[in-house]
């Protein structure tokens, strides 16, 4: 194992949301400094003044993306300059890590209207990163140690769904998911796939046959493999208490599908991360939060989680251990 801690970029996310508050917590916790070395993609102007605001402590570990001065934006408003900045940081981080500076990177969470405003037309972080680092192979996964999902189809709308659904894009994911668990958890991932249509089609009674037709055949695919699996099941009971307890991620089909019962169930806890790319990249499971961004009141949990997730995804904490 590499005893070198690794070296973790923070991207700042939207100057006017709770993305410098969270970043700044993290940098404050003494216990993620323990296990990485920790770097904030941003601008310093803005952290410090958000540690003022806050009453969170300044850092000088700060790269500086000179994206945005505090005259142009008001903390709480949508505006296309912040959503120029978010993007800055995020690509300035890719960059380094594509040049050997930063080993992973973890992002605090952009405004979607914001960044279409400032002519960036990406549904999110995820197919930012796909395409800046050229990865055909990906997918979303939402992780936490109460319950974990990974994502056939992400940001599109539920027309969109059964058409981008295939078995070999459900291999795919459940692939990815596999892989990912060898590496958090060190063990063979036990994984539940679920069907597309209520009560997983009932034989064709609900649906296109979705599940006959794409869904069971991936699943057949991954058991021929050896691989520990199960599906399709239907959705709504998925995530019974007894299930949870025996299953370490779900295969879902669509956004709504694993995002509700993740964020009921461990919002504070929960981590988003993108599969497939040859740099770890996980980031908060929430969004800029506007309404309360600058007041000192954001929860940090899942920042705090997403940097200790992304020193397992990079091997080197010992596989399987609670940092």
């Amino acid at each position: 194992m590499n005893q070198a801690k690794p070296r973790i970029a923070i991207t700042m996310g939207d100057p006017a949301g709770v993305g410098p508050e969270v970043s700044l917590r993290a940098l404050a916790n003494p216990g993620l400094h323990e296990i990485a070395d920790l770097r904030i993609f941003g601008d310093p102007a803005v952290l410090d003044a958000a540690a003022d605001a806050t009453g969170i402590p300044r850092t000088d570990r700060i790269v500086d993306c000179k994206a945005i001065s505090l005259d142009q934006f008001e903390p709480g408003t949508v505006n296309a300059a912040t959503g120029k900045a978010g993007f800055t940081y995020v690509d300035n981080a890719i960059t380094a890590a594509k040049s050997g500076g930063i080993d992973g990177i973890v992002t605090a969470p952009l405004n979607k209207e914001a960044l279409h405003a400032a002519g960036f037309p990406y549904p999110g972080h995820t197919e930012i990163f796909a395409e800046k680092l050229a990865s055909d192979r990906f997918c979303m996964m939402q992780y936490s140690e109460i319950l974990s999902c990974t994502f056939v189809t992400v940001h599109v709308g539920y027309a969109e769904v059964p058409k981008l659904i295939t078995t070999e894009r459900i291999l795919e994911t459940i692939e990815l998911t596999r892989e990912a668990f060898l590496k958090i958890r060190g063990s063979d991932p036990k994984i539940v796939v679920l069907g597309l249509n209520p009560h997983a089609g009932e034989h064709g009674l609900f649906g296109d046959r979705e599940e006959e037709r794409f869904i069971e055949p991936a699943v057949a695919e991954a058991l021929a493999r050896g691989w520990n699996i199960e599906g399709p099941i239907p959705p709504d009971t998925a995530f019974l208490k007894k299930r949870l307890a025996e299953t370490d991620c779900f295969v879902c089909m669509y956004h709504d599908q694993g995002h509700i019962p993740v964020k009921a169930l461990a919002f504070d806890k929960s981590v988003n991360t993108t599969l497939g790319l040859r740099i770890p990249r996980t980031s908060v499971d929430h969004g800029t939060a506007l309404d309360i961004a600058w007041q000192g009141i954001a929860d940090p949990s899942s920042m705090f989680e997403a940097v200790k997730l992304n020193v397992k995804l990079l091997g080197t904490a010992p596989l399987g251990q609670d940092i």
